[in-house]
């Protein structure tokens, strides 16, 4: 099946043929009609095969002119990136269409939004929490939406957006089509379809833990940091086969060290990106490494869902994850669009649980690759490795339970109630001060 098989009209045939699209993927042939039917519809299927156009090409070819305020189209997504990338897919296939459309996310001046919703918008992209706050300030109607989709929402509700999704599904008007799209089905997201959709259609690409045909997968057993980072810069000085490399790495702190190593040696070739950095920082990070002017680009889990990057040449796994489905997005960031691409994945002996439980999933094995005689095995190990220290003369290592203290009393706390009996000895000892009022004192004197 090609585009023009389906219902599109001319203004969207003529953005898909300038941006060189011929065919449908599997995602879009199959979701199109099921959105244009107006019927709820969930669509499972990987990371990298077009789920945007999916739901975008039938939201436009149903959408109208309208002058209105109040946006009628909302699309929710969990992460800036991804903000700034559908609202990218929104502007190429709807080039030739009158169609208002903005992007709202953290990070960035409030009041500046603002001012663009209030002005009128037929499509409103955003994330949750910046949404909700919006709404708070009444810059946004919701009572004209009249399709809601949710991308990634999967990821959403692992970020802790649920609170704000569900608000904002409850100031939705009962009478809305209901469109969302994830790579895995967890059991919060169908207690959310179960609560919000209705008699939803359910398409169904392909099973999140099928591994992708056109990526080649290897797999590294190394014992460090230091060792995966001797590996990497190994390999990465083949210019011409590494030429467009994505680095996955679950903490940012990691993330930064391994920038610093190997921005020192590959100087102005490296980027990174991850929560810790500025949302101007993260754009221009990810506009330079799409652009071609970096080589190599580190980033974290929470960024996989949120970058489309075309022509990355390999992904790179620095640690394993610990989640089986987090692999399966990293590695769809290569070989997209029938493209051949490889993955690599670096595993401790720690890591070795998470590597089987990928395997699993898969249904195969990840092919094991000899570390090269010329990499350095380093036995120098960073604070995150490093095994934690024990206080070898804390009194109270030993102690099973720890109660309310975990000294002993000294022996002028250990009081008890003795009654009078212990009112009359300390008298005894702090007797009263003598005065010139005292009687008794003034005859001693005269004595």
């Amino acid at each position: 099946m090609s585009f023009s098989d389906l219902n599109l009209n001319t203004p969207l045939r003529n953005a898909l043929e300038d941006l060189n699209f011929q065919e449908p993927t599997p995602i879009q042939e199959q979701a199109f009609s099921t959105i244009m039917s107006g019927r709820d519809v969930i669509g499972i299927a990987q990371t990298g095969t077009g789920k945007t156009f999916a739901y975008l090409l039938p939201i436009l070819r149903m959408l109208k002119y309208s002058e209105q305020k109040n946006p009628r189209i909302l699309i929710m997504v969990p992460t800036r990136e991804l903000v700034v990338q559908v609202v990218g897919e929104i502007e190429k296939v709807a080039k030739y269409i009158n169609v208002r459309v903005a992007g709202v996310y953290g990070g960035v001046n409030i009041n500046t939004q603002h001012q663009e919703l209030m002005r009128g918008l037929d499509i409103v992209v955003a994330t949750p929490r910046r949404l909700y706050d919006l709404v708070l300030r009444r810059a946004i109607q919701l009572k004209s939406i009249q399709k809601f989709v949710i991308d990634e929402v999967d990821v959403m509700l692992d970020l802790g957006f649920k609170f704000q999704v569900n608000n904002i599904i409850d100031l939705l008007p009962q009478n809305r089509q209901n469109i969302m799209f994830s790579a895995t089905m967890t059991e919060t997201v169908e207690a959310m379809i179960d609560a919000s959709f209705k008699a939803p259609e359910k398409i169904s690409v392909a099973v999140s833990g099928t591994p992708l045909e056109n990526i080649e997968q290897s797999g590294y057993n190394l014992p460090n940091f230091y060792t995966k980072s001797n590996l990497l810069k190994h390999l990465l000085v083949d210019v011409e086969t590494y030429h467009k490399v994505l680095i996955f790495i679950g903490d940012k702190r990691i993330a930064d060290r391994l920038f610093e190593s190997l921005g020192e040696e590959f100087p102005g070739e490296v980027s990174v990106v991850h929560t810790g950095k500025s949302q101007n920082y993260r754009l221009n990070s990810v506009s330079e490494f799409d652009a071609g002017e970096t080589r190599i680009m580190i980033a974290t889990d929470v960024m996989a869902r949120g970058l489309d990057i075309e022509h990355v040449s390999h992904v790179v796994n620095f640690d394993t994850p610990q989640y089986p489905e987090n692999y399966m997005h990293r590695i769809g960031r290569t070989g997209r669009a029938e493209r051949k691409g490889r993955s690599l994945l670096f595993t401790t002996e720690k890591e070795q649980e998470y590597l089987d439980a990928i395997e699993d999933l898969m249904d195969m094995e990840v092919p094991q690759h000899d570390l090269p005689e010329d990499v350095e095995i380093s036995k120098e190990l960073i604070p995150e490795e490093r095994p934690r220290a024990i206080e070898i003369n804390n009194p109270n290592k030993d102690i099973e339970e720890a109660g309310p203290a975990f000294h002993e009393k000294k022996d002028k706390n250990k009081k008890v109630n003795l009654g009078g009996s212990y009112r009359r000895e300390i008298a005894k000892k702090y007797k009263k001060p003598k005065t010139r009022g005292d009687k008794n004192a003034n005859r001693r004197r005269k004595k």
